[in-house]
């Protein structure tokens, strides 16, 4: 919670909420802030359910403002959930 929502007065109580709701758009909100700054990136995306977590990185522009850091964290994501070609070289197995 520190990290996602530093400058938010968010509960556990609060995030639970939104992510039960039909609200994409409050959905979409969390996880840009979990994509942006958690810490545990895989554990905490999974509070969506996969249905939602594919609508919402599919739909994640990445912005202009900390553009590599972003793509890098949003491939990582499509990548370890649905199987999406891993296109950061360091990350790849080498043979």
């Amino acid at each position: 919670m520190k990290d996602c929502f530093w400058e938010y007065n968010f509960t556990a109580a609060d995030v639970k909420k939104i992510i039960k709701s039909g609200n994409m758009r409050e959905k979409q909100f969390l996880f840009e802030k979990i994509l942006a700054n958690s810490t545990h990136l895989f554990r905490d995306l999974k509070i969506f359910p996969r249905d939602n977590l594919e609508i919402l990185i599919g739909s994640y522009t990445v912005p202009a403002f900390n553009r590599e850091y972003l793509s890098r964290r949003k491939n990582m994501v499509e990548y370890h959930f649905f199987n999406q070609e891993l296109t950061i070289e360091e990350l790849k197995w080498t043979v």
